[in-house]
């Protein structure tokens, strides 16, 4: 007699067919949850991190700037109200040293800077959010790409008369001077121009637009980076300081050249 042989029924699962189906749900559920938590945190963290630098900055203003400028920023007989001066005023004052001020005179001296790059930011954010002014300009203005054969042209015209045709700097009345551009970066050439500090002239979009600024800061970085083709600069000072070199070594060496043959005849 034969026997009887138990026959698998057609279209039967396998039993690891809903183990599989359970595993790859979990990823897909666990993959959308860590996608979604990950773009709510980095929202969450952004928002928390504008608060606090907002906040940070009012506290470092009020501990180191508003014995001057006031707590409210309206200024005092020792230091000027910062209403409009926005941002970018903050930044260059603050990432040069000048600011806060060491003593009173007749211009801010450029030192040491105090602060740090996320402080500075975050007074600034601090200034811009109860006294907007200016802010920064795009990363294509401070590019370096600009026209520097016209930036130079407007620097001849509009600041060379301080800051010397080479950006070498000068002086200036009562005790005041036009700080040297070697080592000054593009943003704060560009604050510069924007925002006038001390005895520099405002010179908004009316006066130079924003492409002959970055004119002129093209020509700048080009004086940065390169090398007198005459070999030693003496401070590129132009005859003030050939001038000044011809009469000391030049004379001199002729007045000793003729103690010398005197001595000889002698």
């Amino acid at each position: 007699m034969a026997r009887d042989t138990p026959r698998r029924s057609k279209g039967r699962r396998s039993p690891w067919a809903a183990a599989a189906l359970i595993g790859i749900g979990l990823l897909i559920t666990g993959g959308v949850y860590a996608g979604a938590s990950a773009a709510v945190a980095a929202t969450t963290e952004t928002t928390v991190a504008t608060a606090t630098t907002v906040e940070d900055g009012k506290l470092l203003f009020q501990a180191n700037c508003a014995t001057c400028h006031g707590l409210d920023v309206q200024g005092t007989p020792d230091g000027p109200s910062l209403y409009g001066v926005g941002e970018l005023a903050v930044h260059f004052q603050m990432s040069t040293g000048r600011m806060p001020l060491q003593m009173q005179g007749p211009q801010a001296p450029q030192k040491p800077v105090q602060f740090t790059d996320d402080q500075i930011a975050a007074v600034g954010a601090y200034i811009q959010s109860i006294a907007p002014g200016p802010s920064f300009p795009s990363e294509e203005v401070l590019d370096g790409e600009g026209n520097a054969a016209e930036g130079g042209e407007l620097f001849r015209i509009n600041c060379a008369m301080c800051h010397n045709v080479a950006g070498a700097g000068g002086a200036l009345t009562e005790g005041k001077y036009a700080p040297a551009l070697y080592n000054t970066t593009p943003l704060n050439m560009y604050a510069a121009m924007v925002t006038g500090p001390q005895n520099m002239p405002v010179f908004n979009d009316m006066t130079l637009t924003t492409e002959e600024k970055r004119d002129i800061i093209s020509y700048l970085l080009f004086l940065q980076d390169t090398q007198s083709p005459g070999g030693f600069t003496l401070g590129s000072l132009g005859p003030v300081s050939e001038g000044l070199f011809i009469w000391i070594f030049g004379i001199g060496s002729l007045i000793a050249i003729t103690v010398w043959i005197t001595a000889k005849s002698n």
